[in-house]
């Protein structure tokens, strides 16, 4: 499979993109040093940028209205409008050494987010899922850094990622429930340059997954495992991918900022015609 070499879209440079996730006819995501939440609407190249005053690791829409997003202080709510947030839940409020990262929601709306510590890399963190409710849970402990998360279009496994084991996790998962169970290793990226940070899934369920440090996006087929594609950056730390555009054929890639950052690209958006098909994201329920 042949992708096209990414192109910059939008004016803003993030300290650390992150988060991408396609809603109707505009992209969403975070910032996460720079403490913002950026909406992207291709027909313009023009974005609406809201500073949320934390580390924001994640974004998602809520059906009723609304941004959820998880970053230091919790999950919480943003009106789009006003940029005023209302704080809904903050499982670790008694750890501050942690922050929310990546996130999703699942078929059935709810919302799922996982931590990671700010300082010394160590498994204190977990994957939590939040009801329609509000109402948490914690689902998976042991979590270093909590990334990547897609479900099948049968909606019968999860795949996540916890960065520093190097592994794509799969479950099987409950749609009714939200519980998962059978956690066995899908894929181990060892052999590839980088380090596993965020993924989407194509109408085909293959799993595209950025490779933070390896300066691409890599395409498995989830039968196989085979590299089905590879996706160079002109950066080499990127961070997330998700598909949009009217046909959900675009990929479009975020990407951050090293230390002592030397490549004049870096922390922009990226975007190219992927050749396949995206699936929709989902909305929070609640």
């Amino acid at each position: 499979m042949s992708i096209p070499t990414p192109e910059p879209v939008g004016n803003h440079t993030s300290l650390w993109g992150e988060g991408p996730i396609w809603h109707r006819d505009h992209l969403l995501y975070v910032d996460i040093e720079g403490q913002k939440i950026v909406r992207f609407d291709p027909a313009t190249n023009q974005e609406k940028i809201w500073d949320v005053g934390e580390r924001v690791g994640t974004v998602v829409v809520r059906e009723a209205g609304g941004i959820i997003f998880a970053g230091e202080l919790g999950i919480s709510l943003l009106d789009e409008a006003t940029g005023g947030i209302t704080r809904l839940a903050d499982p670790e409020a008694d750890n501050r050494g942690n922050r929310f990262n990546d996130g999703k929601c699942d078929p059935a709306g709810r919302f799922w987010a996982g931590t990671m510590p700010l300082g010394e890399r160590k498994p204190v963190a977990s994957l939590y899922c939040m009801e329609a409710d509000h109402s948490v849970s914690k689902k998976f402990a042991n979590v270093t850094v909590s990334n990547g998360l897609v479900w099948t279009r049968d909606t019968q496994t999860m795949y996540y990622i916890d960065t520093p084991r190097r592994n794509v996790l799969a479950f099987d998962f409950d749609v009714n429930t939200g519980t998962i169970t059978n956690e066995r290793v899908a894929l181990n990226t060892s052999p590839y340059s980088g380090n596993p940070d965020g993924m989407t899934i194509d109408a085909d369920d293959r799993l595209w997954i950025a490779f933070c440090h390896g300066s691409a996006v890599r395409c498995f087929d989830s039968q196989t495992w085979k590299m089905e594609a590879e996706v160079l950056l002109p950066c080499e730390e990127v961070t997330a991918c998700a598909f949009g555009g009217e046909n959900l054929q675009d990929l479009f890639i975020s990407t951050g900022q090293k230390k002592n950052e030397t490549a004049p690209l870096a922390g922009r958006l990226f975007v190219t015609p992927s050749g396949v098909t995206g699936v929709k994201s989902f909305t929070f329920a609640g």
